[in-house]
């Protein structure tokens, strides 16, 4: 089954926060992609493109790689530029909430939902795992009751920091827009919101990308390190960004076979 034989499913029916209009670049939605086995994890993937896109090579084949051995997937939709913070972040918490509310009627396990994204997407999914909450008990809608913070999440080649000499500038724009609050770059440079309760996590990046510095998943790594919370840590010698699956490149494209280990090791 593809992308077109399947529905996006709007994580707010009736409208998100700060919507600007009722199209689909305004709904955030979760396409999914289930697999045929109960008493399976789940992964959100959010597709790359510097906040100001998606794209394409990072959203429906990842979720069919994730199918492939055996683990639920579901391809967000969030919102990018024009709409900057706090959407995109909105959409990707909203997503880790309704996978759980869901999980039992969709055979997905509750305490198994990860997050997983590409460059600006690895950015979005870095700031879910260090900047969620554990739900709102008392909210109206039982989808905010649950807990938003992901049970692991997988950065892949991301930007991390929004502080230079390091960081990706057009990303940055798109997602502060200009002459941004200093307070406001500090929280979006995830390696300075990591905690010890930050979720185990699995990096990847190349050595040699041009267009987002390999020190983004250093940085990141170094401060999860400190805080002593698990990870994996894959740096390939060369590649350029956004390879994706990595399918040209036999060396890069392991990173699949190494990324489905440590997902197994977790539990998904």
């Amino acid at each position: 089954m593809t992308a077109s034989n399947r529905e996006w499913i709007k994580l707010w029916p009736e409208g998100a926060p700060l919507a600007q209009g009722n199209g689909d670049e305004d709904t955030p939605a979760i396409m999914a992609y289930p697999v045929n086995e109960t008493g399976r994890g789940a992964v959100i993937v959010c597709p790359g493109g510097g906040y100001g896109m998606r794209a394409g090579h990072e959203g429906e084949p990842i979720a069919l790689w994730l199918n492939s051995i055996g683990i639920n997937a579901y391809v967000l939709r969030y919102r990018v530029a024009p709409y900057q913070y706090p959407c995109a972040l909105s959409d990707v918490q909203r997503a880790v909430r309704y996978v759980r509310h869901h999980a039992v009627d969709w055979g997905v396990r509750g305490d198994k939902i990860a997050v997983l994204g590409f460059s600006a997407g690895g950015h979005l999914t870095a700031s879910a795992g260090t900047l969620y909450d554990m739900g709102n008990p008392e909210a109206d809608d039982p989808i905010d009751r649950q807990s938003c913070r992901p049970d692991a999440i997988l950065p892949c080649y991301p930007v991390i920091t929004g502080q230079p000499p390091y960081h990706h500038a057009g990303s940055m724009y798109n997602l502060l827009g200009e002459n941004p609050d200093p307070k406001l770059i500090e929280l979006m440079s995830c390696e300075r919101q990591v905690t010890p309760d930050t979720p185990p996590t699995f990096l990847w990046h190349t050595a040699d990308d041009a267009a987002v510095p390999v020190e983004n998943a250093l940085l990141f790594a170094s401060a999860l390190s400190k805080n002593k919370v698990p990870f994996d840590l894959h740096v390939y010698q060369n590649g350029r960004h956004g390879l994706g699956l990595a399918e040209e490149d036999p060396h890069v494209a392991n990173w699949t076979t190494v990324c489905g280990l440590w997902l197994e090791r977790q539990q998904f």
